[in-house]
């Protein structure tokens, strides 16, 4: 109680002088994204979004600095009003309620995913070389994938890895982490898909929860964009559009001298390593967290793991063993539907 009385003692005292109070200021609860983020719509006119952002478990400053610098660069990210590091409270832009998920319908899927690219390239056009960004580099990569033999394959499955099968995981990891590093190399927002956009007023693409953008593969953004975790489209479609972005990206002259084949290969592989990584957080958030809803999005993010790696004879033995090791086990789950049937 006492916690909440200091939080809303500092959004009084932090409020913008433009912006109308009512007698009662009242705090709306959100609803929660992956992390210890908690946020609150405020009451005022125009509302403001208040966060509670737990200083030691986010990246607060990572998340101000990224903010500040794609508003510089004309992105579309939420205005900053106040913070206190220390507390690990912000006061931000509400973007309205208009998630890109809950828009989407076959009617407007390409006039939506337009406009998603368009941001997506204003994203990579930033310089980023004066970005505050890490680099995506061999050692981040390897960090994300190891989250899938501990949290999905040994706490959730209960599969302990042979001599064998480690080193077919670690062959495949290091196949992986290479596709990722040849790709010429851009502002990567990390998490780029339909719950971390909005539609705003202007019916423009409103950009949030970009606090872990890095400097990193070409695809990285675009793959994350297609192949939803949450929201599936035909293989065909995603092709069409991820080759249709290539075009934009050489028109721009941002891609030279690489044909659709090697692009294809660097998307598929890219979202390969995205998936796997996935899977392991998904794990780590039902056992850790406590977020057992991210169990049920598990199947499509199966799925599209073996799509991938039926598609090229180098990761053909991963695919062998995970349908032969894993898929068993995965429909004795009470929470797993079969994963050839999870798309929209």
């Amino acid at each position: 109680m006492q916690n909440k009385r200091r939080f809303s003692h500092w959004i009084q005292c932090s409020l913008p002088a433009n912006i109308s109070v009512p007698s009662s200021l009242k705090l709306e609860a959100l609803a929660g994204d992956a992390g210890f983020r908690r946020y609150y719509r405020l009451n005022t006119q125009p509302s403001l979004i208040a966060v509670n952002s737990p200083p030691l478990k986010e990246k607060n400053p990572a998340y101000v600095n990224i903010a500040l610098f794609l508003q510089a660069e004309g992105v579309r990210t939420p205005k900053i009003y106040a913070v206190n590091f220390e507390q690990g409270y912000i006061l931000l832009e509400d973007f309205g309620e208009r998630l890109f998920q809950h828009e989407l319908c076959l009617e407007n899927q390409s006039c939506l995913y337009d406009k998603a690219e368009s941001t997506l390239l204003e994203i990579q056009n930033c310089p980023v070389e004066n970005s505050p960004t890490p680099d995506y580099n061999h050692q981040k990569l390897a960090e994300e994938l190891a989250l899938f033999e501990r949290w999905f394959v040994r706490e959730l499955l209960g599969i302990r890895l042979g001599a064998d099968e480690k080193a077919t995981l670690d062959q495949l990891f290091e196949q992986l982490i290479d596709n990722a590093l040849q790709q010429p190399q851009f502002l990567v927002h990390s998490d780029y898909h339909s719950r971390n956009l909005m539609l705003l007023e202007d019916d423009q693409i409103g950009v949030i929860d970009f606090q872990d953008a890095m400097r990193g593969a070409i695809t990285y953004d675009l793959v994350s964009l297609l192949k939803d975790c949450y929201v599936r489209w035909p293989a065909t479609w995603v092709k069409q559009r991820a080759l249709n972005f290539k075009q934009r990206l050489e028109k721009e002259g941002t891609l030279v001298n690489i044909d659709d084949k090697q692009f294809m290969q660097w998307f598929d592989l890219m979202g390969l390593q995205r998936h796997i990584k996935v899977l392991g957080i998904f794990a780590r958030l039902a056992l850790r967290d406590h977020k057992k809803a991210y169990l049920q999005d598990i199947p499509l993010v199966v799925r599209y793991c073996l799509e991938a790696a039926d598609g090229y004879r180098k990761t053909a033995e991963f695919s062998l063993w995970f349908k032969q090791a894993v898929v068993p086990l995965l429909t004795e789950q009470s929470w797993y539907q079969e994963h050839r049937d999870a798309e929209l």
